[in-house]
C-alpha cells in the first residue's frame, strides 16, 4: 500500500501548498516526536539542520512547536548538508534527526527527511507508523505542561561534521599543490565544504556559496554540471566537484572538462576499494545505473544488484547483503564504510585522497566505457497516467522494439510531478524512437 504522506525520499512537495505548511510540519513533528520518544523512555532529543530555502524559516518553527509539544527536546544546527546532520544523530545519541530540504529540487518547494537514532532513513514500515500518527487526534499525543521540551540552537554543527570526517582519514592527509573547483549549489554545504577543502590545504574556487533564499540549484549545483565543467578550464583546475541543494549527490569533472557521473564514481571507489581490501561483499545499484557499470564490475569479478531508485532503497539492500559500497547515477554515493546515507563530501574527500599522489583525474575518474543512454523527463499534471492503458501499450511496443538491443525503464518520479523515461543501447536512433513513442502517449 502506498504511503499518504512519504514518498521515495522522504515528504516533499510546493510550499504553502498540501503537506508543506505551517499546519502540517506541526502535525509531523508532534507524530514523529511521539513515535521516537516511545522508543526510547530516557533522553528525549530531536536535532534539526535545513538547507538555505527560505521557506524555511516557515517550516522550522511550525516542527520545532510540533516536537515539544509532544515533549522532545530539540536541538537546531541552521544550515547542514543531510549526512552532517545523519552522522550528529548519532554521534549526540539523539532520538532521531530531521533534515528540512528538498534537495535537488527549486527553491519553492520544500520538505523533510528523518532519520532514526541511527543514524538511518526510517523503513516504509517506520513511516506507516508516523502516518497514522499524523492523522490521529493531536490531542492524544500533546504532552502535560509541565513536560513540554526545551530548544537550544547549537552554533558549531558545521564543526562538528568536518571533525567526524577528517577523522576518517590519516592526520597527515593534505591537498596542498590541489587546485579544485567547487559548486555548492548555493545550498546546505555553503559553509562546510569551501572551510573543510581550505583547511586541508587545497586552492579553492568556490561558486554557489551566496544563498539569498532563492537560487538553491538555480543554474547550479550537481543537476547543472556545465558551470563546473567552464570553470576547470578556465582556472586549470585539477578537479571540479558539484553538489545539490542538501549535498548528498555529487557529480565530478576531471581536468579536461569531462562530467563524471555517480556511476564512474562508483566504478573507480569499487576497484580502489577492491584492491586495497576494503570493499566487503559488492556493490549495490539501481535500475538506473548503467549497463556499461554493471558489465564493468562483472569483469572485474565485483558483485553487483540493482534496487529500486532511491538511496533509502539503497541502502537497505546494502545492509540486507552485508555490502559497503553503493549508489546511483545521479551522484547519491553511499560509504557504508563512513556513512548511513549519501554524503557528496565525503565521497569528494575519498576521490581527493586517491588523487593526492599527482594522478590525474580524467585517468582516475573515467573507468569504464557507458552504454549510450538517453533520461527524459515529461512534466505531468497526474504521474498515474503511466497506469492508463494507452501509455501501458507504448511502453510495451518500445520494449518490443527494443528487444535484446538495450533496455528500457519508465518510471514516476517520487520527488517532482514528472514521468522519467531512460533507455539505453548502442543504437542510439532505437533509443530515440522508443522514447518518442512513449512520450507521445504521455502527453
Amino acid at each position: 500500500m502506498k504511503n499518504k504522506y512519504f514518498g521515495t525520499d522522504g515528504i516533499r512537495g510546493t510550499v504553502n501548498q498540501g503537506n508543506i505548511t505551517g499546519e502540517k510540519f506541526f502535525k509531523f513533528g508532534l507524530a514523529s516526536g511521539t513515535y521516537f520518544k516511545n522508543q526510547r523512555k530516557t533522553k528525549q532529543v530531536a536535532i534539526i539542520a535545513k538547507d538555505t530555502r527560505l521557506s524555511g524559516y516557515t517550516l522550522e518553527p511550525a516542527l520545532v512547536s510540533g516536537l515539544v509539544s509532544g515533549g522532545m527536546h530539540v536541538f537546531t544546527l541552521g544550515p547542514l548538508p543531510t549526512n552532517g546532520l545523519a552522522m550528529l544523530t548519532k554521534s549526540m545519541k539523539a532520538n532521531m534527526g530531521i533534515m528540512i530540504t528538498a534537495s535537488h529540487n527549486p527553491y519553492y518547494d520544500n520538505g523533510l527527511k528523518l532519520f532514526g537514532p541511527d543514524g538511518m532513513k526510517l523503513s516504509d514500515k517506520i513511516e506507516k507508523k508516523i502516518e497514522k500518527l499524523i492523522d490521529a487526534k493531536n490531542t492524544k499525543q500533546l504532552t502535560d505542561p509541565k513536560l513540554l521540551g526545551r530548544v537550544k540552537r547549537l552554533e558549531d554543527g558545521n564543526d562538528r561534521y568536518i571533525k567526524i570526517l577528517k577523522k576518517n582519514f590519516p592526520k597527515n592527509f593534505n591537498l596542498k599543490g590541489t587546485k579544485i573547483v567547487l559548486d555548492c549549489a548555493n545550498g546546505a554545504s555553503y559553509k562546510a565544504a569551501p572551510k573543510l577543502l581550505k583547511e586541508l590545504g587545497a586552492k579553492v574556487i568556490t561558486m554557489g556559496n551566496n544563498p539569498n533564499g532563492f537560487n538553491i540549484n538555480e543554474k547550479c549545483g550537481s543537476t547543472y554540471p556545465s558551470k563546473i565543467k567552464s570553470a576547470v578550464k578556465k582556472f586549470k583546475a585539477h578537479v571540479g566537484i558539484a553538489f545539490d541543494g542538501d549535498a548528498d549527490r555529487i557529480i565530478m569533472c576531471d581536468e579536461k572538462g569531462k562530467i563524471v557521473d555517480g556511476d564512474q564514481i562508483i566504478a573507480m571507489l569499487a576497484h580502489r576499494w577492491k584492491s586495497k581490501r576494503i570493499l566487503r561483499g559488492g556493490v549495490i545499484g539501481t535500475l538506473m545505473s548503467n549497463y556499461g557499470l554493471e558489465n564493468y564490475l562483472k569483469n572485474e569479478k565485483i558483485r553487483f544488484f540493482r534496487s529500486k531508485v532511491g538511496d533509502r532503497y539503497v541502502k537497505e539492500k546494502m545492509k540486507r547483503f552485508s555490502f559497503n559500497l553503493g549508489g546511483e547515477q545521479s551522484g547519491h554515493i553511499i560509504l557504508g564504510k563512513f556513512a548511513t546515507t549519501g554524503d557528496g563530501l565525503m565521497v569528494a574527500l575519498e576521490v581527493l585522497f586517491s588523487l593526492r599522489k599527482g594522478k590525474k583525474a580524467s585517468k582516475l575518474l573515467n573507468v569504464f566505457k557507458p552504454l549510450p543512454q538517453i533520461l527524459e523527463n515529461v512534466f505531468v499534471r497526474d504521474k498515474r497516467i503511466i497506469s492508463k492503458n494507452k501509455c501501458k501499450n507504448a511502453i510495451k511496443k518500445a520494449n518490443k522494439l527494443m528487444g535484446y538491443n538495450g533496455r528500457i525503464l519508465v518510471r514516476k518520479s517520487g520527488t517532482e510531478p514528472k514521468i522519467r523515461i531512460m533507455a539505453e543501447s548502442h543504437n542510439r536512433n532505437l533509443i530515440l524512437k522508443c522514447i518518442k513513442m512513449i512520450k507521445r502517449s504521455i502527453k
